[in-house]
């Protein structure tokens, strides 16, 4: 129950200083109130014990009520509005003054409130009124030591001034990382769609070639054993595309969904050879030391090769196409180069795919072309800069050149 009511006042309180656009920790006003109520408490008990005069207990009176309007009506007393309580309570307070005075205090107290609070010209105004009141207030009653009330408001008012700028500078660096935040969630979903997306669209560009192999084995050749191999086949990738679409959507989750490895620049043949069982015309050539490429660079050149041969496969899939991947001093090169069916023409600008290829290399520090080049469509992505080698294992930096025709 105690916890019910404490979270209660703090949430009706937040929404009041939101209402005034006030930053401030719900415990801060808080504490301000309390040292307030208490300092008027003691400057009436200073003043003739517990039974003052009645002008006195007016001023004690006017001043404790501005901390009644927020119980009442829900709302933050507006600052000027309590500025000029006190303002009018503390004078009537100081016609009587004692050694030492706890009335100037409130003074301080309010001169601290308003400069956090509110405008700056009402800040700079009270606390000039307040200077103005103890210095009258040592003129008429004789206020002992006002050159250290006065001292005392100042530090007040540069108090709130600082408390102002401190949570404003605050609330400016959280909007920047509310803003970094949400670009580097943007930037991590826009990852993960380009990885989804490859998957899909390569996956089911294969399935697709799959069942159009089986359809004619059973239509024209009439050849049940070929027409299964095909359908298995097409159930093997779709299979392998589901996991792979687990595993990249589970990067979304806190947990991990699995230990096996994304694709790397090894697995390029194999990508070749299960397009190539499908029924795409594509041969594979590799020149250089695979295993000095790193692994994102690799995960980057497996996705823009599966891409493209999804895009072959979709737009193509008649063509004849050639994948060569190089390795060597100045950096790793892929490319992918496919003829281009008579009466075809070579579009750019539609479909998602060039956008991502470009976003992959881009990532990577590459350089893409993409396009139509003497009767072929190319796509060259070159990762720049020396690979390194790895000192594990005393293998020499190039590799016999391989080709594949599977």
């Amino acid at each position: 129950m105690r916890g019910t009511l404490v979270d209660r006042y703090r949430a009706r309180l937040e929404d009041s200083l939101a209402r005034y656009d006030v930053s401030l920790p719900w415990w801060l006003p808080t504490c301000t109130t309390v040292m307030n109520a208490a300092g008027v408490i003691v400057a009436l008990v200073q003043r003739h014990a517990l039974v003052p005069p009645a002008p006195i207990a007016l001023a004690g009176l006017l001043i404790l009520v501005r901390f009644m309007f927020w119980p009442v009506t829900g709302n933050l007393i507006p600052p000027w509005l309590g500025a000029i309580a006190v303002l009018v309570g503390v004078p009537i307070l100081l016609t009587d003054p004692v050694t030492p005075d706890f009335a100037p205090v409130l003074l301080v107290l309010l001169a601290t409130e308003v400069a956090a609070i509110a405008s700056l010209t009402l800040a700079f105004t009270v606390t000039g009124l307040s200077i103005a009141e103890l210095i009258v207030a040592q003129v008429w009653n004789g206020l002992s030591g006002y050159p250290v009330y006065i001292v005392a408001v100042l530090l007040g008012l540069s108090g709130g001034v600082t408390l102002r700028w401190y949570h404003r500078a605050l609330n400016a660096e959280r909007g920047k990382q509310d803003a970094a935040r949400e670009q580097a969630i943007l930037a991590e979903r826009q990852r993960i769609s380009r990885e989804v997306h490859d998957v899909v669209a390569h996956s089911l560009s294969i399935t697709l070639l799959h069942l159009t192999g089986a359809r004619h084995g059973l239509q024209q050749d009439r050849d049940i054993d070929e027409a299964v191999e095909a359908l298995t086949e097409a159930e093997r990738v779709g299979r392998a595309a589901m996991a792979d679409i687990r595993r990249t959507v589970g990067l979304l989750a806190s947990t991990s969904t699995g230990t096996r490895p994304l694709p790397g620049i090894d697995d390029i043949a194999g990508l070749v050879e299960r397009t190539h069982a499908a029924g795409l015309d594509v041969r594979y050539e590799q020149d250089g030391d695979l295993s000095v490429v790193g692994a994102s660079a690799g995960l980057g050149l497996y996705r823009i090769a599966q891409e493209s041969l999804a895009n072959i496969a979709k737009h193509a899939p008649t063509a004849a196409a050639r994948v060569r991947l190089r390795v060597d001093a100045a950096g790793t090169t892929l490319t992918i180069r496919n003829t281009l069916p008579a009466g075809t023409a070579a579009d750019t600008a539609s479909g998602s795919g060039i956008a991502g290829m470009t976003a992959r290399a881009t990532q990577l520090g590459a350089d893409l072309r993409a396009g139509p080049s003497g009767g072929h469509w190319v796509v060259e992505v070159a990762v720049p800069g020396p690979p390194q080698q790895k000192s594990e294992r005393n293998e020499p930096a190039t590799s016999p050149r391989q080709e594949v025709t599977p």
